[in-house]
Order: C-alpha cells, then structure tokens, then sequence
C-alpha cells in the first residue's frame, strides 16, 4: 500500500543498459539494493534519470517487471509514465500494476503544450483509467508547460492524484504549492533539486526524489531526517557535501544530459552498473570520464 503522504527519499532512479535493447540487469539489482541499503523510502524509475523517453517500450516493460521483482515490496515503486500517447501511459500503468508498483508518475504530454484546464482535463481523465494512484510531475523544462499552483491545487481534490514530484528548481513555485495544500496534508509534496532538499522539507515538503541518491543514498536520506529534525548544524555540513557532488559530477562537458552522464560515469567507475547511455545520447569518452574519476577522489567516493 502507499504511504500517504509518501515521505523520505526516493531516488529516480537511472536505468542500467547494455545496449539500446538490453537492460543490464545485474547493474540493476546491485544499484537498487544499494539504495534500499541506503535507507531510501521508495524508488523511481522511467523518469528523466532514467531516459524514459529514450526507451522502446519494450525496455519500459522490463525495467518496471525486473525493479519490481527485485525490490519485492520492501520500498514503494513509482513507475513514469509520461508519454504523448494516452493509450501507451495506459499500458504501462497496467504493467505496473501486474507486477506490484505502487504508484504512477506523469507529466505533462509534450510537443503540443497544453493549457491549464487542459491539464486538468487531461490528468482527471487519465486517473480514472489508471489502476494505481498517480502523482504529477512538474517539469517545465523539459515539456514546455509548469502545472501552475492553482491547477496542482485543484488536481488535488482527486483522490486518484495523490502528490507532486516538483522539478522546477523554483523555490517561489514551490512555496506556493506548499501553502496552498496547507489544509491537504496527505497530499505528498516532493521536490526534484536535490540543493533544494533541506530548505524545502523545512519548509513543509514531504521528502525528495533526487538524482544524487543513485550515487550516494545514506547522504540525502540523512539530510532529509537532519532537515526533518531541524539540525541546522547537521544540515550545513550535509548541504555542503551534497553541493559538492552536484558541482563536481554535473555539469561536466555542459550538455543537457551531463547530469545522467556524470552519475550513469560514476556509478560505473564504483563498479555498479554500466554506463551506457540510450541512443541519441552517448556515454562520456576517456577525457570526461577521467574528469569523473578524479572528482569521485577529490570526493572521497573512490
């Protein structure tokens, strides 16, 4: 069952490929048994760490069996189902549901931008065809349109929608939600950022769904409980670690896949999984991925 509000940390989770049809399923088990080591609350996968829309379908289908069938109902699983086709978001909400998730995730269909009564429109209508309860995702950045405060909140009277993944990097947008579902607090708030983790749970966020925690679980699910438990001194010190990976592994090369690129890199160097990256995109090269190397020594990681 899923917890309401669902709170912690629950990493989006990249996915491990051999090829562009091959999922590397050992790479898989050992990365998320080490996050469920690492105290995490929940996991997400086919979402943008996870290159959901670079996947064939058939991938998408064995990502959510395999995580399911590893995890084994220990953490709650959140599987993406965003997608320009409503008929494909169907499909895979009922894959999810065969094989015991927890939870849908989508954002907005992209290409054509819809407006705001669009999106309410669209997300009523899709949760009464989904098996499970769904949460929206806030990502303007990559679809082109931000599910406005006002629609979050109006959203939220559905009891088939049941939170907000926001990813946004906008503090001001997020402020807003919070206290506009002041009085809805089953409805869980989680922030993307995972600079922003501590400010927002101390400001009234349910917890993170954070890239970083691929990498180095144990950290962010301490600085969740630090900011939960208003430790400002354990909170400085975990906020500058967590600063420090984002700097160092990040924005290497400045692509717009550098983030996935410097974690799918590093978890590789640590002998996780592989790194390789769904077609259009391309693992880094020897001069990047020494770059990776040295920043996971100069971060005490290797």
């Amino acid at each position: 069952m899923l917890m309401k509000p669902l709170r912690g940390v629950i990493p989006p989770a990249i996915t491990p490929m051999l090829d562009n049809d091959t999922l590397d399923l050992a790479g898989l088990e050992n990365l998320l048994e080490r996050m469920i080591k690492g105290g995490v609350s929940g996991v997400f996968i086919l979402g943008t760490s996870g290159e959901a829309q670079n996947l064939s379908y058939a991938v998408r289908k064995e990502l959510i069996r395999n995580t399911c069938r590893i995890v084994n109902e220990r953490i709650q699983v959140l599987v993406g189902i965003t997608d320009t086709s409503f008929s494909e978001s169907l499909s895979l909400a009922t894959v999810a549901a065969d094989h015991g998730a927890d939870a849908l995730v989508a954002a907005p269909p992209y290409y054509y931008a819809p407006g705001q009564a669009e999106l309410v429109q669209y997300y009523t209508h899709l949760s009464r065809n989904l098996p499970l309860p769904l949460f929206l995702y806030n990502m303007p950045t990559h679809v082109k349109v931000v599910i406005e405060p006002q629609t979050v909140r109006t959203l939220s009277e559905n009891p088939q929608i049941v939170g907000l993944k926001d990813s946004s990097a906008n503090g001001v947008y997020f402020q807003k939600v919070i206290h506009l579902l002041r009085d809805h607090p089953d409805f869980s708030l989680l922030v993307g950022p995972e600079e922003m983790l501590a400010q927002s749970v101390l400001m009234g966020a349910h917890g993170g769904v954070n890239g970083g925690a691929n990498l180095c679980p144990e950290l962010y699910v301490a600085l969740y409980y630090a900011a939960k438990s208003r430790n400002f001194e354990m909170i400085s010190a975990l906020q500058s670690q967590v600063m420090d990976i984002s700097l160092a592994l990040y924005d290497i090369g400045k692509y717009a896949s550098s983030y996935i690129k410097g974690i799918k890199t590093a978890l590789n160097l640590l002998g996780i999984c592989s790194d390789y990256m769904a077609e259009p995109f391309h693992k880094f090269e020897t001069a990047e991925r020494e770059i990776v190397r040295q920043q996971l020594i100069d971060l005490g990681l290797k």
